[in-house]
């Protein structure tokens, strides 16, 4: 599934034959590993009329294990074929019906677009991929398919359902808004024939489960994705012939609310609960049934779950229980009959990413009695989801389960810091033996949790926690010899998996988890080296347009649920669309996002200079240098808001003039390099004291940006710089004083100007205020503020990705030694960062080409070891540490510069420079 104009990718490991290898072409195999985008099997109902296809080439000289994966070495696709057929019997029969591309001479693999026949509503399309490399040609791959979901609005025969009224219990109006659950049902017969496929499209709002003969279709736990709603609504296809039966069946929903029906009177109500449901039933014969939502299902909200939304939680009372009420044959005389709903305004569009599903499964530390009846449960890990329980009671005994990230002195949970958000479940007991509860339409970010009403003493064997986010591929590992940094990197990977729940949100636990802009402008670049989140950005890019006005602002936030809330018309925050863009051709080769929001983003960076710019200074920000630490030397300076402005104004014109060249607009380039030359002058004419070679009021941030952005002079680059270190170093004691704006850009800035042993110092600080710090102080993930454990509680959460900066950028590219140099990761630099207290580092990261892996470590007598793999179809340029090249060579002995596939470039500033093509390299140098 996927939204117009996005791509749809396909990744296929490629095991080759090759003229080197020992075994004969008919023993070697191609077999499908993963899928990129869709990232589970047989993806169904995608809405991209021109997929991209990709396929990931891993050549074994031995080619039946993959213990030697990349053994031979420079693998270099030259040609490819690929087959794309409408029935799997064409497709075996090397017919390819939809598209044959024929042989075409090319070394592209990643995002390959389909040029066959046109794509049509519901068409099954089957393909396979063969290559032909400069070391041989590999057979077909093992084939897969994909389907193509409903196209035009005018396939849709299915209307929005619902009751647009409240049911007993519910609370529609004041600051805390209550609503059930709503369950619709309804029985049908199959035709006397064979079935072939039956396809379910559904969406329902806020989030829903579908049953088919009480089978749950798929396993995401929020459908759909959360959307701007009057603009976008996303559906879901589910494959469940094997789920329909010859004779009468039931198809049930049920729904929840999420954030739908307003939850807050600050939050937008957008109506209530509703779904359109299109079932299609084809026979062998040709024929189509289709079953579809409309008045004559019929409805009860006299279910068991009696209130949820994301705040608060979920009230479940097993007493109500609707047993059977997804099989045939169950008795809803007593229910309602549905009405036709409003339609909710969005645009119908299939939901490309995985959704959010349960992604692991959680054993409690510890449980301890804190107050009679009150237990707390322990997790020792914060996170995002919730927990199950099994419990045995009378009938009517309620069990509170209340969630938090902290504890109290007294051992009691810490609630303040959720503000007006309940955070719990409320279970009512029905008697009779063991009951198992876990909530349905609602998550939580905690570490602990609160029990009460239990009717014996709690052990942890009565709780599992289950870990809620969107699926996604965990593409990298990071570890170093250095503790404090392996903590650091441990708690940014639990954040940002936490914050993953439809869109990168700013924290799981509190009444707020939105989509901010500003918290992921690099965030998002350092998160794609341990995340497959390709699709999640590319989906909050349409989210982001579509909260766009007329006039061309953009919100801070997007989807903006916010009621009445206005654009701050600030460039800081809605600056990561462009960032975002960037990151996604840079890090995945894909251009296409940016290809379809180029538009957007020009009529914002218009909208801006129209109605904004004063002789070329942008005097627009509006949260400052946000979050940066209290109680430091600097704390007292804050960074000018027009500077930030008029820094980032700057940044988003040299962006705008890059993306105008990748996609063929010149006249676009010349004018946005025009207007940021203007910019420059006027910026270093208002803010840049010559004399003192420093920016505005000497802050780190205003220094920072104008060096990261290359605003500053060549000829006052270094004195600035090492203003910018004495403000680090001297007025802070080697600590941070930046906020979230600062902080995206000190690490590499600091190694660039040639100082990374300050960015050591502020990455393995473990006082305040640091990374380090969080970590000295119990956190398990990273804290929204640097002294999160003394801040109020009114803006604390310790689950909050922003002040990650461009840590994990400068762990992956220069720790690390992998650096993308061509989009996509198609050719890589490596080059490590050699620290007197670094002993070793070893990280990988699984590209769309392959796994690249950097393990280096210091030996004694002043040597280095270092292994690195470079996957097939891509290429490495790599600096190792040495006096000469004579000095470097591999397993065995033999002189670097002198192996086959291997050319020396030449000597720069203490490393041998070797280019490598694909494979495994062992390798030692003298330094």
């Amino acid at each position: 599934m996927i939204k117009k104009g996005l791509f749809y990718a396909f990744i296929l490991s490629v095991l080759c034959a090759t003229n080197s290898c020992r075994q004969p072409q008919s023993e070697m195999f191609i077999h499908l590993t993963r899928l990129r985008c869709e990232q589970r099997d047989n993806p169904l109902g995608i809405d991209c009329r021109q997929p991209h296809l990709s396929w990931e080439i891993v050549c074994d000289e031995n080619a039946a294990t993959d213990s030697k994966v990349n053994g031979v070495r420079d693998v270099r696709q030259k040609a490819y074929r690929l087959l794309v057929a409408s029935t799997r019997k064409k497709l075996d029969a090397n017919d390819g019906d939809l598209w044959d591309s024929g042989e075409v001479k090319s070394d592209s693999s990643v995002l390959v677009a389909y040029k066959g026949k046109p794509l049509v509503s519901r068409h099954l399309c089957f393909w396979k991929v063969k290559v032909t490399t400069n070391k041989g040609k590999s057979d077909w791959s093992e084939p897969h398919h994909w389907s193509m979901g409903l196209l035009e609005a005018s396939d849709w025969q299915g209307e929005w359902t619902g009751l647009e009224r409240t049911f007993d219990g519910d609370v529609p109006q004041g600051k805390k808004t209550r609503i059930s659950a709503r369950y619709f049902r309804k029985e049908f017969e199959t035709r006397d024939k064979q079935l072939v496929r039956a396809t379910v499209y559904v969406s329902g709002l806020g989030v829903y489960n579908l049953f088919v003969n009480g089978v749950r279709a798929g396993d995401i736990r929020f459908a759909p994705a959360v959307s701007e709603y009057t603009k976008t609504v996303y559906y879901n296809t589910y494959d469940v012939t094997a789920d329909v039966r010859q004779g009468n069946n039931a198809i049930a929903i049920a729904l929840g609310n999420g954030i739908y029906y307003t939850i807050r009177d600050w939050v937008h109500h957008f109506g209530f609960p509703k779904f359109i449901l299109q079932l299609e039933l084809d026979y062998a014969d040709g024929e189509r049934q289709t079953l579809v939502s409309d008045n004559t299902w019929r409805v009860t909200a006299a279910g068991p779950i009696l209130a949820n939304n994301w705040y608060d939680g979920e009230e479940y009372d097993a007493r109500r229980e609707l047993t059977g009420w997804q099989q045939v044959g169950y008795d809803d005389s007593k229910w309602l009959q549905s009405e036709k709903a409003a339609h909710p305004g969005g645009t119908l569009r299939a939901q490309a990413d995985p959704g959010i599903k349960v992604m692991q499964e959680m054993r409690p530390k510890s449980i301890v009695g804190v107050k009679p009846d009150v237990y707390v449960l322990d997790l020792g890990q914060n996170i995002s989801g919730h927990l199950r329980m099994k419990v045995k009671g009378k009938s009517g005994d309620i069990v509170t389960i209340r969630y938090a990230e902290r504890q109290n002195p007294d051992g009691t949970i810490y609630t303040e810091n959720l503000r007006t958000a309940d955070s719990k479940n409320i279970y009512i007991l029905k008697g009779g033996g063991e009951e198992v509860y876990e909530p349905t339409f609602v998550y939580h970010g905690f570490r602990y949790a609160e029990i009460t009403g239990f009717p014996t003493k709690p052990t942890i064997d009565d709780f599992t926690a289950f870990v809620t986010c969107d699926e996604m591929e965990a593409t990298g590992e990071f570890e170093c010899s250095d503790a404090t940094i392996n903590s650091i990197f441990r708690n940014a990977w639990w954040c940002i998996r936490d914050n993953y729940q439809s869109v990168p949100v700013d924290c799981p636990q509190r009444d707020e988890r939105w989509g901010w802009l500003g918290d992921r402008s690099v965030g998002c670049y350092g998160e794609s080296f341990i995340f497959d989140n390709a699709l999640l950005y590319a989906k909050w890019m349409n989210d982001i347009e579509d909260s766009q006005t007329s006039e061309g602002a953009l919100f801070d936030i997007a989807p903006n649920h916010y009621t009445g809330h206005k654009p701050n018309d600030n460039i800081t925050w809605p600056s990561t669309y462009l960032f975002v863009a960037n990151m996604l051709y840079g890090q995945f080769g894909n251009i296409e996002p940016l290809r379809r929001h180029y538009p957007s983003m020009k009529r914002w960076l218009t909208y801006m200079r129209d109605n904004y710019m004063q002789d070329s200074i942008m005097p627009r920000d509006n949260y400052g240098d946000w979050c940066f630490p209290p109680s430091t030397p600097a704390a007292s300076r804050k960074t000018e808001g027009i500077l930030l402005g008029s820094a980032y104004y700057y940044r988003m014109l040299t962006l705008m003039q890059r993306f105008a060249g990748l996609l063929e607009k010149p006249d676009d380039a010349v004018a946005y390099a025009t207007e940021a030359a203007n910019v420059r002058k006027a910026f270093n004419r208002k803010f840049l004291n010559i004399e003192k070679a420093q920016y505005s009021n000497n802050t780190a941030t205003a220094n920072l940006l104008a060096l990261a952005f290359d605003l500053a002079p060549d000829e006052l680059r270094q004195r600035v710089f090492e203003n910018l270190v004495s403000i680090i170093m001297d007025e802070n004691g080697g600590h941070v004083s930046t906020g979230l704006i600062g902080c995206q850009w000190t690490m590499r800035e600091l190694t660039d100007g040639g100082r990374p042993d300050v960015a050591w110092r502020l990455a393995t600080n473990r006082d305040y205020p640091s990374w380090g710090y969080m970590v000295e102080n119990g956190a398990t993930t990273i804290w929204e503020l640097w002294n999160g454990n003394t801040a109020g509680p009114s803006m604390n959460s310790h689950n909050h990705v922003m002040i990650l900066g461009d840590l994990l950028v400068w762990l992956y590219e220069y720790l690390g030694a992998i650096r993308a140099v061509e989009p996509g990761f198609k050719h890589v630099e490596m080059k490590p960062l050699l620290l007197p207290k670094l002993e070793y580092v070893t990280a990988t990261h699984r590209s769309p080409y392959g796994m690249y892996r950097s393990a280096w470590k210091k030996l004694p007598e002043s040597c280095f070891q270092w292994e690195i793999t470079v996957p097939a179809n891509s290429s490495a340029t790599v600096y190792v540490p040495a006096r000469d090249k004579s000095a470097v060579v591999e397993s065995g002995g033999k002189l670097f510069a002198k192996t086959k596939d291997v050319r020396f470039v030449g000597m720069n500033n203490g490393f041998a420079v070797f280019e490598v093509g694909s494979g495994n390299y062992k390798i030692k140098s003298i330094i």
